[in-house]
């Protein structure tokens, strides 16, 4: 594969200065550690939504499922859909629920709903798994741009740790949320183009048919099979409805109704936009049957159909991704480790300020872990067998109490505890011997025992033994909100600005590279998305009115 030309590398830079202006600007507005933490419980709820959905992939999207792709086909698609129902699930039962808590981080409530043994217990494993993820979002990034630069892998993993970091230090879950809306914008548009371009290269979905008919059936591949994609759709409900980064969107927004849009909104976008991104990697297959890595199938037919700028567009593009995921990712684990460990655990006076400065240098510290753990999810089978492992050991253990604490007030402690642990062990040894059992079993019989245990402590608790913390909690729960916060009229009006003169930098980076092959069918894509980031622009302008 040929490398980046200098008008790729100008197409990154554009796009990076427009992401350090958007943080920038935002860093006016974290005062205080709510706001850098769950921005002061009024963002708005579309924000919401595509920061959810951007943060729930990253650049594993296009090098793990890619990998699915390229060798199996559209049952990619049919995995990926996973990620539609946790959406639905959180929209029906516990959007609201956790809207109406009022917490700052999404352990705060256990230590009423459990103690502080459950919460400390929890919220360490639950940083521990959150880490791990985030290894291999950073792993993903890495492996994508070693397929198209001459550098080597750890010197694109420290590259990009030090870029997302950044980004992520200043502006809190402000930034976070808006330059995932404008990140959405690029993303889509790039990788839109580049599914026609794919299509065209083979004569559309009957050129594929007649060549490799096998990967347009939706079940093809040991990943098709019935029993596998139940047991991962299932594992993934219990991971996405106790994601921390998921949750913190929901009391984000300003009221009960907004939580459930994110929802529903998130779960929209999961099931219309995989098709785009699942079809490159497969006609990759037939341009390109001999990869010696199929998780760098996207970069390879990226590589080989956008011409020079498109493909700075293609990286950009990659970046906004993985920044947003990794973004909402650093942040939220910040927010536990400066409200849940430090004011809790070593200074319980500590100043707004003082806590704010704990989060960022907490955010530095979990990037430098998350760069060091990237270089060995290799040694795991690559991205989605290390993230399929990760998430079956660790998720399942802390997501049942966490998830069911807010729906059963009769488990307790013990139970609480007994489940992580007790879960986490069987996950442990059942997985740690993979020639004897399966991990779709293993998983499998792990969510049982998870389960068997909260609820049998659950029938084994009195009653009367249920505690007034935990009852208030409850009565909360049910409680709708009378008086939700509302954003600041001078700041909705400079976010409406923000919005314009961000879609209109999107349209000069589409267009500018776009002109040198205006001639050919990928330069017309590229003008014409930026023809319609102009529209759009002119659309915020015109309906979401000035304040």
């Amino acid at each position: 594969m040929t490398h980046l030309q200098n008008l790729d590398y100008v197409a990154i830079v554009i796009y990076l200065l427009l992401m350090a202006g958007i943080g920038l600007f935002f860093k006016w507005f974290v005062k205080d550690v709510s706001s850098y933490i769950k921005g002061s419980g009024a963002i708005p709820w579309v924000a919401a939504s595509i920061s959810n959905f951007m943060g729930l992939f990253s650049t594993f999207v296009f090098v793990a499922y890619a990998g699915i792709a390229y060798e199996h086909g559209m049952v990619a698609v049919t995995v990926f859909w996973c990620t539609v129902i946790p959406c639905i699930v959180a929209s029906l039962v516990f959007a609201k629920r956790w809207r109406r808590l009022g917490i700052s981080t999404p352990i705060e409530y256990l230590e009423k709903r459990f103690s502080p043994m459950v919460r400390q217990t929890i919220g360490w494993l639950g940083v521990c798994l959150r880490i791990l993820d985030n290894t291999v979002r950073l792993y993903a990034i890495g492996i994508f741009l070693t397929a198209v630069t001459p550098l080597s892998l750890p010197v694109c993993l420290i590259i990009s740790s030090i870029i997302v970091v950044s980004f992520t230090l200043f502006g809190g879950l402000w930034a976070v949320s808006i330059m995932s809306t404008v990140q959405f914008v690029i993303l889509m548009f790039t990788s839109i183009i580049l599914f026609w371009l794919s299509l065209n290269h083979v004569g559309g979905f009957e050129g594929i048919a007649s060549k490799i008919p096998d990967h347009l059936n939706w079940f093809n591949g040991p990943k098709g099979q019935l029993f596998w994609l139940s047991v991962y759709y299932l594992m993934i409900i219990i991971k996405y409805n106790e994601n921390w980064m998921m949750i913190q969107r929901f009391y984000s927004v300003k009221d009960e109704r907004a939580a459930q849009k994110v929802g529903y909104l998130s779960a929209a976008l999961f099931f219309l936009v995989p098709v785009f991104f699942m079809v490159p990697p497969i006609v990759a297959r037939i341009s390109m049957p001999d990869l010696p890595d199929k998780e760098m199938a996207y970069a390879a037919i990226s590589n080989m159909l956008l011409p020079p700028g498109m493909m700075g567009i293609m990286i950009a593009s990659m970046f906004a991704a993985t920044m947003s995921s990794l973004n909402s990712e650093y942040n939220v684990i910040a927010s536990v480790l400066s409200k849940d460990v430090y004011q809790r655990l070593i200074d319980k006076n500590v100043s707004e300020k003082k806590l704010l400065r704990v989060a960022q240098v907490s955010t530095v510290l979990v990037g430098l872990i998350v760069l060091f753990g990237s270089l060995f999810i290799k040694d795991f089978g690559g991205a989605f067998e290390a993230n399929k492992l990760f998430t079956g050991i660790f998720a399942i253990p802390i997501g049942v109490p966490l998830i069911m604490g807010v729906l059963n007030k009769k488990a307790g402690k013990r139970g609480a505890l007994a489940t992580v642990l007790l879960g986490s062990a069987t996950g442990l040894i059942l997985n740690s011997f993979p020639d004897l059992l399966s991990w779709e079993m293993a998983t499998a019989i792990e969510i049982i025992v998870c389960f068997s245990v909260y609820f049998i402590s659950s029938e084994l608790r009195r009653k009367g033994q249920v505690k007034k913390e935990v009852l208030d909690i409850f009565e909360k729960l049910a409680t709708p909100i009378k008086n939700p916060p509302q954003i600041d009229v001078k700041f909705s009006n400079s976010l409406r600005i923000l919005y314009i003169i961000s879609l209109l930098m999107a349209a000069i980076l589409f267009i500018s590279m776009g002109l040198p092959s205006i001639n050919e069918l990928s330069g017309l894509l590229s003008v014409s998305s930026g023809g319609i980031c102009i529209v759009l622009g002119i659309l915020v302008l015109i309906f979401i009115k000035k304040k």
